[in-house]
């Protein structure tokens, strides 16, 4: 079977009474919903990780779908701040429990929805809570929620639609580690096996986002999540939406199954980048050196070293630096040592220069001459070739 013919999740709930059928005529009208796809609907349960810039608009269209049961799980408060993109909440919402003025919200739109508030945040002993739902949308704002759900989502057997937003940028996805049989099991830690070190990605609250950017990404995951629900279209497994809003274009990027994490297995181990000195150059000793992009430009163009890229083949789909020759993931580079060149220096870089750095350490342990590439592919982004996407 292909991710493009999934079974519908949820079977048929009791027939549509005559309200219901007037409030969903135009769902009705669509062959591949029909009365039947509404009826599932009506008989799904749904929890919904984060009331925020993405829970607030997949909440509303999910409740205006008529999806039977929500589950709205958040720990925090409505501030400020977030009015510019969490419209599920206003103005006088802020200082409530974002689940209290979500649920509000939500019992407005649709009062017929059932509305289960969960005021916590997820950890390893209440994540189960999970398993009373049918279908899990993660709209965190924070990595170890995002993968504690994703590591819950693949224990319990659960479709997750994933969605992330930062800046002018996204990407959405559906993860699921125990489909049907025939179906590839993919994961978020596919995409990104481990979660990044503290400070290692901006935030919305550091780096910014647009307001109505949420509001586009989590459409599309109600979307997924209607698709998923009635078994209908091709959802998005094994594939990556990415969104660049300053140009207006959508690219999508294959994704494979790679890992074997998961049932079994808890969350992968916190990596944490090691200390190190860093002096300008690569011509010194083992000791880790960084690069500047402008220095690796001036290097690159006169072949005077080897590029090392130490992401994972998700990311190289969505944007290399030029001039790389050589790509090995980070977890796999101590048994690839022998592929990594000695005629010549080599700068190593991933995203941001945290798995860079420490693939640096590990070649200067093995007596390589190595560099890391500060600020890793988006600062040469940022300062060689604006055109490349972020993500």
């Amino acid at each position: 079977m292909s991710a493009g013919a999934l079974p519908p999740l949820v079977r048929p709930g009791p027939p549509l009474s005559a309200p219901e059928r007037a409030r969903y005529a135009r769902h009705l009208l669509l062959p591949e919903i029909g009365e039947t796809g509404q009826r599932r609907l009506r008989a799904a349960r749904v929890a919904v990780v984060g009331a925020g810039g993405l829970g607030a608009p997949v909440l509303q269209y999910l409740a205006a779908a008529g999806v039977g049961r929500l589950g709205i799980i958040d720990d925090d408060v409505v501030d400020v701040t977030n009015l510019q993109r969490q419209v599920v909440h206003g103005h006088a919402d802020v200082g409530r429990p974002k689940v209290d003025s979500a649920a509000d919200a939500v019992r407005a739109l649709a009062p017929e929805v059932d509305v289960v508030t969960h005021r916590l945040r997820l950890t390893e002993r209440n994540v189960d809570l999970l398993g009373d739902y049918d279908l899990v949308v993660d709209g965190a704002d924070n990595f170890p929620t995002r993968y504690l759900v994703n590591d819950a989502c693949v224990r319990l057997g659960l479709p997750e639609v994933w969605g992330s937003v930062l800046r002018f940028d996204a990407q959405v996805a559906v993860f699921w580690g125990r489909p049907p049989a025939g179906v590839a099991a993919v994961q978020l830690r596919d995409f990104f096996p481990v979660p990044p070190s503290e400070g290692e990605v901006p935030s919305c609250a550091t780096a910014g986002v647009l307001g109505a950017l949420c509001g586009q990404v989590g459409s599309l995951m109600a979307t997924e999540a209607v698709k998923l629900i009635t078994g209908i279209g091709r959802p998005l497994l094994g594939r990556v939406a990415v969104l660049d809003a300053l140009a207006g274009s959508w690219r999508e990027v294959p994704l494979r199954g790679t890992t074997t994490r998961g049932v079994e297995a808890g969350p992968a181990p916190r990596e944490v980048t090691p200390r190190t000195t860093t002096t300008r150059g690569v011509e010194a000793g083992p000791a880790p050196r960084e690069v500047t992009p402008r220095e690796l430009a001036d290097l690159l163009s006169s072949g005077a070293v080897t590029l090392l890229d130490v992401r994972e083949p998700g990311e190289r789909d969505i944007v290399t630096i030029p001039g790389a020759q050589l790509a090995i993931p980070l977890g796999q580079l101590p048994a690839r040592l022998s592929e990594v060149p000695t005629d010549r220096p080599v700068v190593v870089y991933c995203r941001s220069g945290a798995r860079s750095a420490r693939a640096v350490a590990e070649l200067s342990r093995a007596g390589r001459h190595a560099a890391n590439l500060a600020g890793g592919v988006l600062a040469w982004a940022a300062d060689i070739d604006p055109t490349l996407p972020r993500y």
